[in-house]
């Protein structure tokens, strides 16, 4: 099968776009497609040779999905795949790296019979250096992915360990469910990059790691362009293989300039970054492409900023499932239309449950102009085994993510989800404050949440979920005279305190993190889960306008997460349904969430327009 060359802007064959969007080369090699696939029930099979092929899978579905032509969803232990395809030995002393977006949950690799690498954790990339393995022109690549599906020690967010879904759990993800790519990489490269912007000082802080051959005296340009207006070129020595510095720009001083390229929902300015490697004779060893967004984010008394001013977050929780796909988006366009979906319904920002997202859906965000909150995928025990598994997890994600403009928030834990003791365990208190701790080292420059929903115990934003179906129960909890002192000593939404002692909460952010999940279905099932119930179309337009009215009122709040964007299998409580067809008019769905003013300030009748000629079209 031969290997497919795409252009670094260019779609694959099956319409996905290049899988890091923050490291671009000029091209790339798409392994999607046709696989051969063999489920090994026995658990027996070692190494490549052990294998009975047994059919083909799509990848990069999962088995259990529909789109990869397998769709079982029964307990997979273990699966195996292999292909074909077309490398060229090294060139020029170039190497081959074999990159993989997401394998769900252990992986290990073979290339041309010979082991590769392994990677544990199911929601974050890995590469193998292959160049050594390669022999003639045609290649054998083989993965073994290995995923208990029993085990609730290993982050596995919404993944049901039932063997059928059940109220707010999913059907599993098992084996590789993102992208496989080939790229051919200089021998000495630009590995990795991270972007601080700072407003303070109006500047765009710039880290690079180099990996590969090493060489002395090496210099690494960089260049950025804001709308093709260059805004800096400078060249650093390289020390260490790194490079850290601070790239001052240009203050234009008034607001009205200023504001051209600062980055936000409503002017989504990227600054593109041209970073080229330099040897000691002057030759270019390699040249990539990259782009960031001059913002801060903070939380400052009771309010959440962006750029420096309040800022009032209007967001929805998104648990980014597809009805052929499960975890993975049937295509680039799918993700799209996600962000413009969620953009059009009123709302500047999703809460992204339990899933570290496609980095294609983040290059979205960060083009249309939506804020991401980043969640951990949980694991449901407490050991010593699940702490040291999602705190690695969890780095690698932080560190995959840091310099995407539209995140704004990182939420390590979801309300007391594999921490079940906060009020009377010191230890998953401990767990909870590292993991705080360890994101604010990651990453000072935005708000953390250590655990969202209850018992809060080290956060820079207090998250309540609050299911409440009444809208005047909902405001008479939250407007009172003395609602502060009220909520954290005696309210208990979901039945659990809100703040556990030792917790500073009466000077930091208030937002209603979960609420509403008024379900609504076309067809009635004892399988369908909602909240709430609506009987029409007209019912949940109302009673949606009800609480959102109520929930924009409350001058308490820093901000609110409806819950949720889409139907999600038998968790019918979308404001679109599964196939993301709107149950509501999505003009009378963003009005109700955002208000009259906000919809014309954010330019929210424009993207409304534009979908619909795209539907038209």
């Amino acid at each position: 099968m031969p290997t497919e060359l795409i252009a670094a802007d260019a779609l694959d064959a099956h319409g996905r776009g290049y899988p890091r969007p923050q490291l671009r080369r000029r091209d790339w090699y798409s392994l999607n497609g046709t696989w051969d696939f063999a489920i090994d029930m026995s658990r027996r099979w070692q190494r490549p040779a052990d294998v009975h092929w047994q059919e083909t899978i799509t990848v990069p579905f999962a088995p259990e999905a529909p789109a990869s032509g397998i769709g079982r969803t029964d307990f997979i232990h273990v699966c195996w795949y292999r292909r074909y395809c077309d490398i060229e030995e090294g060139i020029d002393g170039r190497r081959w790296l074999l990159h993989f977006g997401a394998v769900d949950h252990a992986a290990t690799v073979w290339v041309n019979g010979y082991y590769a690498g392994q990677h544990r954790g199911g929601y974050t990339p890995f590469s193998c250096d292959v160049t050594d393995l390669l022999h003639g022109s045609r290649t054998e690549i083989v993965v073994r992915a290995e995923d208990d599906p029993l085990d609730l020690t290993k982050p596995r967010g919404k993944q049901d360990w039932l063997a059928e879904s059940h109220s707010i759990w999913y059907p599993r993800t098992t084996g590789i469910w993102q992208t496989v790519w080939l790229e051919r990489v200089p021998a000495t490269r630009i590995a990795r990059l991270a972007f601080t912007p700072d407003l303070a000082r109006w500047e765009i802080g710039v880290e690079a790691w180099l990996e590969g051959f090493e060489r002395p005296d090496l210099r690494l340009g960089i260049k950025l362009h804001s709308a093709s207006k260059l805004l800096a070129a400078d060249t650093y020595q390289v020390i260490s293989g790194e490079v850290h510095r601070g790239i001052a720009l240009s203050d234009p001083g008034i607001d009205d300039s200023r504001n051209a390229l600062l980055w936000s929902p409503e002017a989504p300015n990227l600054i593109d970054v041209q970073l080229e490697l330099w040897g000691a004779r002057g030759e270019l060893l390699d040249r990539v492409q990259s782009y960031t967004g001059l913002r801060t984010v903070s939380a400052q008394g009771d309010r959440f900023l962006l750029n420096g001013r309040p800022y009032v977050l209007r967001m929805v929780l998104d648990q980014g499932y597809w009805p052929e796909g499960g975890l993975t988006a049937p295509n680039d366009a799918a993700l799209r239309r996600d962000v413009e979906l969620a953009r059009t319904m009123g709302f500047n920002g999703v809460r992204k449950h339990q899933k570290i997202e496609d980095p294609r859906y983040l290059y979205w965000a960060d083009k249309i102009g939506l804020l991401v909150w980043e969640e951990m995928p949980s694991a449901y025990r407490y050991t010593a085994h699940a702490v040291e598994r999602l705190s690695r997890e969890w780095t690698d994600a932080v560190r995959r993510d840091y310099s995407h403009p539209s995140i704004v928030t990182w939420v390590p834990i979801n309300e007391s989800w594999g921490v079940p003791n906060l009020p009377s365990n010191a230890r998953e208190r401990h767990y909870v404050q590292a993991l705080y701790h360890l994101t604010k080292t990651l990453d000072p420059t935005r708000p953390v949440i250590g655990n969202d929903g209850w018992e809060s115990v080290a956060t820079d934003i207090i998250g309540i979920h609050d299911y409440d179906d009444q809208p005047e129960r909902i405001g008479r909890r939250y407007r009172a005279d003395d609602v502060l002192p009220r909520l954290f000593k005696r309210e208990r939404p979901g039945g659990r305190l809100l703040v556990l002692e030792g917790t500073h909460a009466n000077d930091i952010p208030l937002m209603l993190t979960e609420f509403g999940g008024i379900a609504f279905s076309r067809e009635t099932s004892p399988k369908t889960w909602g909240y709430s119930v609506a009987t029409t179309p007209e019912d949940l337009a109302q009673r949606y306008e009800a609480i959102l009215k109520t929930v924009r009122d409350l001058a308490l709040l820093a901000g609110f997460c409806y819950t949720q964007f889409a139907d999600t299998y038998q968790e019918v409580n979308g404001l679109l349904y599964f196939d993301r067809t709107p149950k509501v008019p999505l003009a009378r769905i963003a009005e109700a969430t955002a208000g009259a003013t906000a919809m014309r300030g954010d330019g929210l009748e424009q993207l409304n327009a534009t979908l619909a000629d795209s539907e038209r079209r």
